[in-house]
């Protein structure tokens, strides 16, 4: 189990590491991995403070940063620039089990918490791989918490499994192009049928769907008009993507930044799937999927934060290298100034993130629903601007060659992006806590 590795994991002397250690049942360290890691303290420590993370954590960080160093910049600058999806990367994780982080151990996972897979997403995107490398398997982390929750017998004996080995990757069915974070107005229906349900309507941005063999789709199975509230008439399913079956059309969406994994308009008419691949009860889809709505929040606030130190890193690389009028650039309060502001920025933004995770993984009852939705909330908000910040100031300390790609920052600035807008934009962060703690009137 990788729980029970990561303890042997974590056990470990610092200062030598096997080439080879066992994360999961079955799996091994990538053979292109050197044969000893040192871990000695002379080494380069993270730019990111790591005082105050668990065990755990620290563990969980440092073996995805080992992953992680067989997948170098060239490797994310070439798929990124070919919009080649990032599968070595993918079945490299998936080999030594961490796809099921957060998933119960009696299904295969490690039976961690969301806090060990925001460190997980963190040192993934940190590593250079940025937002493509964490969005090539951010659904199967946390698209998958209602389905294990609440799913059928069958379903968590085969649908689960077969995420966490890879052997299936999963898409996350939302979002539509007319009710975009009107949520509880989706508009594509699954009509009851002799056999399951029939199809018929619209996604769009959905990540990964092209290598998908899963979505977890949410579809109306109630009419708006015939729903006593508007939370009910909405049923979550783990449907099969079957490209050679009538009425799924797929096209992608050519896109700014996360070149490497694919987003996509997904169409469905009239298209046939078993009544078992409902997930919990009929209309309650929308309830069901709360369950996974903080948990992302956390998720990608991780994920923006190790962009924001990824970027940093460079850039302070770069200003302690680069010499103009016979002095690094560093050591010009114009430049040094900037980058030192956008660390605290990212400091601040990184104690928010890891209380709003503990916060999720902890609350027995005793949290209010709506406290921890604003410590996720907030988390994601402000991780996003302070992500934003330093992939910004990344490339101007850069100068001209912040425009190039060779120096990865370009990459970073296009994809910080993502953060700000996705799953749910700024202004309805601040419009939810204007509400939830401010107690002013609801502007929507």
């Amino acid at each position: 189990m990788l729980r029970q590795a990561l303890r042997q994991f974590s056990r470990l002397q610092w200062t030598s590491f096997p080439s080879r250690v066992s994360l999961a049942a079955g799996s091994q360290v990538s053979p292109l991995a050197p044969r000893t890691l040192s871990f000695s303290t002379s080494r380069r420590r993270d730019i990111m403070e790591m005082t105050g993370f668990t065990d755990e954590q620290l563990t969980v960080h440092e073996a995805i940063k080992q992953i992680c160093s067989n997948f170098p910049n060239t490797y994310w600058q070439e798929r990124d620039q070919q919009e080649k999806d990032p599968k070595e990367f993918h079945a490299a994780l998936a080999r030594d089990g961490w796809l099921g982080i957060a998933l119960p151990e009696e299904l295969g996972g490690a039976g961690l918490g969301i806090s060990e897979a925001t460190m997980m997403m963190q040192t993934i995107t940190q590593s250079g791989a940025g937002m493509a490398g964490a969005q090539a398997i951010h659904a199967n982390v946390y698209a998958t918490q209602p389905l294990a929750k609440f799913g059928t017998k069958e379903q968590l004996e085969t649908t689960i499994p077969n995420i966490i080995n890879g052997t299936w990757r999963t898409c996350f069915g939302v979002t539509e192009p007319n009710t975009g974070l009107e949520t509880l107005k989706l508009k594509t229906v699954a009509t009851r049928t002799e056999n399951g349900y029939s199809i018929s309507g619209q996604k769009i941005w959905i990540t990964c769907a092209q290598v998908a063999s899963k979505m977890i789709l949410l579809a109306r199975t109630t009419p708006l008009e015939e729903v006593k509230q508007s939370s009910e008439g909405l049923s979550l399913f783990c449907i099969d993507l079957e490209r050679n079956q009538p009425g799924l059309d797929m096209r992608k969406i050519k896109k700014m930044g996360g070149r490497a994994v694919d987003a996509n308009e997904v169409f469905f008419d009239d298209y046939k799937i078993p009544a078992e691949t409902l997930i919990g009860e009929e209309s309650q889809g929308f309830k069901i999927i709360l369950h996974g709505m903080n948990a992302e929040r956390c998720l990608l606030a991780g994920e923006a934060l190790g962009l924001g130190y990824a970027a940093l890193e460079k850039a302070a690389q770069y200003a302690r290298e680069r010499i103009v009028f016979g002095r690094p650039i560093g050591q010009n309060q114009g430049v040094a100034h900037p980058l030192a502001d956008a660390y605290m920025k990212l400091e601040a933004a990184k104690l928010a993130t890891y209380h709003a995770a503990r916060l999720y993984d902890s609350n027995d009852g005793s949290v209010p629903f709506h406290a921890v939705g604003v410590a996720c909330n907030s988390a994601k908000y402000v991780a996003a601007e302070a992500a934003f910040t330093a992939c910004e100031r990344a490339v101007l300390a850069h100068g001209g060659m912040g425009y190039a790609m060779e120096y990865d920052v370009e990459r970073y600035l296009r994809e910080c992006f993502v953060p700000r807008i996705a799953p749910v934009s700024r202004e309805m962060i601040l419009n939810y806590v204007s509400e939830k703690v401010l107690e002013l009137p609801r502007s929507y």
